[in-house]
C-alpha cells in the first residue's frame, strides 16, 4: 500500500514540492553559512518525494544551535515551502481520494518550518538513533 501512495503523491505533489527543496537547497547553498540549510533542504526534499513509510522523529542530542537553526530557516525557507504543503494539501483534499494524500502533506508543514533537531527513519523504526 505504501508504494501504491507513493506513487500516486509523486505523480500529484511529490514531484513538484521536491523540485521547491530543491531550488532552495540550491539557493541556501550559495553561501558558506547557508550550506547546512541546504542540505537539510535537499533531505527534506527527498522525504516530501517519497513520504509514506517513513516518520519524523526527535533527535534527543539536539541542542541550542538546532534551535537557533530552526529560527533561521523559518525565515529564509521554512515559510514559503509550508505554503507549498498547505496549497497542495488543500488542492489535495478537494476529492475524495486525495484527502490521505492532503492529510500526509499537513503533516509535513512541522518538519518543513522547523526541520533542525529531527531525523527521518523508516515507520517500522520509529526509535531508530544512529
Amino acid at each position: 500500500m505504501k508504494t501504491i501512495l507513493n506513487i500516486i503523491w509523486l505523480v500529484l505533489c511529490g514531484f513538484w514540492m521536491f523540485l521547491g527543496y530543491l531550488l532552495a537547497g540550491v539557493l541556501l547553498c550559495i553561501t558558506i553559512i547557508g550550506i547546512p540549510f541546504g542540505i537539510a533542504a535537499f533531505r527534506i526534499g527527498v522525504y516530501a518525494l517519497w513520504p509514506f513509510g517513513y516518520t519524523v522523529v526527535d533527535r534527543r542530542d539536539a541542542g541550542s544551535p538546532s534551535c537557533a537553526g530552526n529560527v533561521l530557516w523559518l525565515i529564509l525557507a521554512g515559510w514559503w515551502l509550508a505554503l507549498g504543503h498547505i496549497t497542495t494539501g488543500i488542492a489535495l483534499c478537494i476529492t475524495i481520494i486525495g484527502i490521505p494524500l492532503g492529510i500526509a502533506n499537513f503533516k509535513l508543514i512541522p518538519v518543513s518550518l522547523m526541520p533542525f533537531g529531527k531525523e527521518i527513519v523508516p515507520s517500522d523504526q520509529p526509535f531508530a538513533t544512529r
